[in-house]
């Protein structure tokens, strides 16, 4: 028997599962319409590979994975684009994203589906084929999946775990996978060892499931480094870094990755879906959800992703007094905006809530500091702290208590005396977080786009001076050698001076010959005469300015 390590905290509320584990898994039928979002797992928008009026066919692409930290979009069905527009989300904010919304032809005119051969192909080729294919993780984070099946710098991994411990209550899709589709797990996990190379494969399943524990146990038989092991039931055992404490005695801290400690983690039924993925073709279309609470015929179905909730939750018979939809168990789950919102990659459960299964929380009342809530916290915070700081907008405290550690499991709220909605003021604070560190590499941004823009600036007037500087050195330069030019001319007449020269003296004497008196000069007033003389004086003083350009008189 493998000794098993603890993990702090937790719960065990009332369960609530047996209902919905009654019956096998029932095919949803396909919907007329189809509203399915772009963004469907953490990382970039995928980009619309389609337009409206195309004509598309089961599991054809139709959104691109942005990048590496993205996974790729796929139709459910095969008929016509009618829209690529913004939908509501299943969000508790009502939020709008883009869709693309397909009308259903009835047809199921499926791709070209063939498997992929993973000894043919690089261990990247293969990751880039499960990003493509829209692989994510099913467990509710929706981070890509072939992100998680790189080894990490040791280049193998010492233990893959995998989690089928499901300890959300109500919530069997998992379960029930497990017990009807075992053999898919364990095909997915063999594909996964081939890639990440762990010396062991660790199966937690809670032991309140001995179906499924004896289902894959069967599946395992003859395979050697794999073990399915039953851990204790206890809220939240299915937490990845609580499994991961469970069952190799290795605490993860927050902004470290498992795999720096030798191990990941990866849900029952993504090992499915990449199994489908490689060996049968198939995109992620569809997946399992468990549909609870407030209804008639509580059940698991096989449901296409984009499909209206309001006919997934018609399929089990809500009863009258259903006054809610939560996407999740009632622990972690959000309330839904409308019953209009589609099913996502992430949607595990739908569960149908009236004020008689949840009745609504008593009055908030003041923190009496009993301590309840750090002695459940599996995370081993101090969650009054938290609350304290994270209500007095004291956002640097709840950080230096470590506030990003919490993983939302609402084991706090569920035990504080006091009724205190705990985990929205944790989700409260980390939103104002994120939105101020947002807010400040806006800022830093603009602040470097600025100093840019000076640098530049400064950088165009000084090779702007430089240029003037050089322009009017060269103008000197030509200045001096013109001027030398002149002064070289001058002391050392050319041949061509010597020559004008002669021209001129030689126009001057023609004209001195021509000088003839008038006849009219006698007998004049002598107004008239000293007219005259002004006028020879004139001349003389000209020929005297003329006398030094002329040569001299032989």
């Amino acid at each position: 028997m493998r000794s098993l390590f603890d993990f702090h905290g937790g719960v065990k509320p009332d369960y609530h599962k047996e209902a919905s584990a009654q019956q096998p898994i029932a095919v949803a039928p396909a919907p007329t319409f189809l509203v399915v979002p772009l963004h469907q797992s953490i990382g970039g928008m995928p980009r619309p590979l389609v337009a409206a009026g195309e004509q598309v066919r089961k599991g054809q692409r139709i959104g691109a994975a942005d990048g590496n930290l993205s996974a790729a979009v796929h139709a459910p069905v095969s008929g016509t684009v009618t829209a690529v527009e913004m939908r509501r989300m299943p969000h508790p904010s009502g939020l709008f994203a883009l869709c693309v919304v397909i009308e259903n032809d009835g047809r199921e005119v499926w791709i070209e589906r063939q498997p992929f051969d993973i000894h043919a192909h690089s261990a990247e080729q293969t990751r880039a084929y499960l990003r493509d294919a829209g692989i994510v993780g099913l467990g509710g984070a929706v981070f890509p999946s072939h992100l998680k099946l790189a080894p990490g710098k040791a280049g193998k991994l010492d233990a893959l775990v995998i989690n089928g411990a499901e300890c959300e209550p109500f919530i069997t899709c998992d379960d029930m996978l497990m017990r009807e589709r075992a053999a898919g797990i364990v095909r997915g996990i063999q594909i996964m060892r081939e890639l990440l190379l762990p010396t062991r494969v660790l199966i937690g399943i809670e032991d309140n499931k001995p179906q499924a524990i004896a289902a894959m146990q069967a599946a395992c038989a003859g395979l050697s480094g794999i073990e399915v092991i039953a851990v204790p039931t206890r809220y939240p055992a299915g937490g990845a870094k609580q499994l991961i404490r469970a069952l190799t005695g290795i605490e993860v801290p927050h902004g470290k990755r498992s795999t720096d400690y030798g191990v990941q983690c990866f849900n029952v039924g993504t090992a499915h879906a990449i199994h489908a993925a490689i060996d049968l073709g198939q995109p992620l279309i569809s997946r399992i959800i468990t549909v609870a609470g407030n209804v008639e015929s509580p059940r698991n179905y096989d449901v296409l992703i984009g499909t209206p909730m309001r006919e997934v939750l018609a399929l089990a018979q809500p009863l009258p007094d259903t006054d809610r939809l939560i996407m999740g168990g009632p622990m972690m789950g959000v309330a839904m905006p409308g019953d209009e919102v589609p099913v996502v990659k992430a949607t595990n459960c739908i569960l149908a809530g009236s004020k008689n299964l949840f009745p609504p929380p008593p009055p908030e009342m003041p923190c009496i500091r009993c301590g309840d809530c750090a002695k459940v916290c599996p995370a081993d915070l101090q969650p009054f702290e938290l609350y304290w700081y994270a209500r007095a907008r004291i956002f640097g405290k709840t950080q230096e208590y470590h506030l990003f550690d919490c993983i939302e499991c609402g084991c706090c709220a569920y035990v504080c005396p006091s009724h205190i909605p705990l985990v929205d003021y944790y989700r409260f604070a980390k939103s104002e977080i994120w939105a101020r560190e947002t807010e400040k590499e806006a800022a830093d941004r603009a602040r470097e786009h600025h100093e840019f823009r000076q640098q530049r600036e400064e950088r165009d007037k000084q090779e702007k001076s430089a240029r003037l500087a050089a322009k009017t050195a060269a103008g000197r330069e030509r200045a001096a050698a013109a001027l030398a030019s002149v002064t070289q001319t001058e002391a050392a007449p050319s041949p061509a001076t010597e020559a004008r020269k002669a021209l001129i003296a030689a126009a001057l004497e023609r004209t001195r010959a021509q000088q003839v008196t008038p006849a009219n000069t006698t007998d004049l007033a002598p107004e008239q005469q000293a007219e005259i003389a002004a006028i020879e004086a004139r001349r003389a003083e000209i020929r005297e300015q003329a006398r030094p350009h002329l040569p001299p008189d032989n």
